[in-house]
């Protein structure tokens, strides 16, 4: 948690790397992990942070672009971490939860549709819940930030080294296409590029709206009753179907 803003710990670095990382450099501030759980315990976990720290505004980040799911896309990522994350916010904090997905790219390793990303942007753009894009520069302190800790993180864990943030590094330092800055990868195609820099940002509550189990979402406790909620809703609905981008 940076300022008066709470960040999703998940979706950067391992919580103990990042609190590591930020008092080497004299930063003392809260860093919060969160059990695997359903929406209930993580909205409560949720409101007693803002609560806490008197928060005004929640920005979830999103490693990728897979947390901007309706629920019929052909392909998901971390799907069940990603919904109970925006639904519990969503409940914790309503309108006063943004979401930033950095990463366009990165999930196409892990079998995400961006085709059907765009498609759903355009839909959020329709119903006013795109906020816009801005860019991590290279050059800037942001950005030399993140490669430091990128770097700090990997010596830290050296057989697990995070595809995301290694694949935004890559982009930051200006590789492309088929790159690779970890073993993890090998033996599949990548697509590094400096879409992978860009944040795009949403209201929280309307992506919260246009998601099609949110509701059942919001009735859970454990993970894995979110799990069965989500896998029950794809094998019932007619899924999009995978279309490359045609450019």
């Amino acid at each position: 948690m940076a300022g008066r803003s709470a960040r999703r710990r998940d979706t950067l670095l391992p919580g103990e790397w990042l609190a590591e990382w930020l008092g080497r450099r004299e930063q003392l501030v809260p860093v919060y992990a969160f059990a695997k759980s359903g929406v209930r315990p993580l909205a409560t976990a949720y409101r007693a942070i803002i609560d806490r720290h008197d928060i005004d505004t929640v920005v979830l980040v999103d490693g990728g672009t897979d947390s901007i799911v309706f629920g019929d896309e052909p392909g998901v990522g971390s799907v069940v971490e990603d919904a109970v994350s925006l639904v519990a916010a969503d409940q914790a904090a309503g309108e006063n939860v943004l979401l930033a997905a950095i990463g366009f790219g990165v999930d196409h390793y892990h079998g995400v549709s961006h085709h059907a990303f765009l498609e759903n942007a355009a839909h959020l753009i329709r119903d006013g819940g795109f906020l816009g894009m801005f860019s991590l520069s290279q050059g800037s302190k942001q950005a030399d930030a993140f490669l430091d800790l990128v770097d700090y993180a990997n010596q830290r864990q050296p057989q697990h080294p995070s595809i995301v943030c290694n694949s935004i590094a890559s982009a930051l330092r200006g590789e492309f296409g088929n790159y690779h800055a970890t073993s993890r990868t090998s033996g599949n195609e990548l697509f590094i590029s400096p879409l992978m820099t860009q944040y795009w940002t949403f209201q929280t509550s309307a992506v919260v709206r246009r998601m099609a189990y949110a509701g059942e979402l919001a009735e859970t406790e454990r993970a894995e009753d979110a799990r069965r909620i989500i896998d029950l809703h794809r094998e019932m609905t007619e899924l999009r179907p995978f279309r490359p981008i045609p450019l």
